[in-house]
């Protein structure tokens, strides 16, 4: 869960460090911001820095930055932390690579959308087919002893009408299972961006 959460706000909270830092507010005060809320996890891990800053329980930001890296499950928030850290301890220009990495993010997600999207672009059909042309089916079935009458024990031998019901309630209870597991399936690809 927690990886899914950062994954779905870093691109965000990227941009908001971009345009804070840009407007000339700085890194720690930026962290603050974000620390107050709006970001998911990202949130919480910032505020939780910036109490033990503000406690004096803290060997400073770019060990508490050092730390947050081995909590951070994805890529992309292992790596902002990653530039944070390396603008602490070597001061190098923080915004130029927010702005290169939010592009990065941004291209990687579009394409996973792009992706996800024509995975899925023919669930809509099978589900309707399989809804509508299965129940179809199944009620001719059940129908061929009142269409052929006594002409179907000749064909098939004796048909018992609980047989047929049951084929045909079975039929349905699958074709509802099938229906749900494509749905289901549809689901579990879902990149929660």
């Amino acid at each position: 869960m927690r990886k899914l959460d950062e994954k779905r706000e870093i691109l965000y909270v990227i941009r908001t460090l971009d345009v804070l830092m840009s407007s000339g507010v700085g890194l720690e005060a930026a962290i603050h911001s974000i620390g107050k809320g709006g970001y998911g996890i990202i949130s919480k891990d910032f505020a939780s820095v910036m109490s033990k800053l503000s406690s004096g329980k803290s060997r400073g930001l770019e060990f508490e930055i050092k730390s947050m890296m081995n909590k951070a499950e994805s890529d992309g928030y292992r790596r902002l932390l990653n530039t944070m850290y390396t603008n602490l301890t070597q001061n190098t220009d923080l915004v130029e690579t927010l702005r290169k990495q939010g592009k990065r993010m941004e291209e990687d997600r579009n394409e996973t959308v792009k992706k996800y999207i024509e995975d899925l672009g023919g669930v809509p059909e099978t589900l309707l087919s399989i809804g509508m042309i299965g129940p179809i089916i199944l009620a001719i079935i059940g129908l061929v002893p009142q269409i052929l009458g006594d002409g179907a024990e000749a064909i098939v031998g004796s048909i018992d009408q609980g047989m047929i019901n049951s084929v045909v309630n079975g039929g349905l209870l699958f074709t509802i299972l099938g229906m749900v597991l494509i749905g289901l399936k549809a689901h579990t690809k879902d990149p929660g961006l």
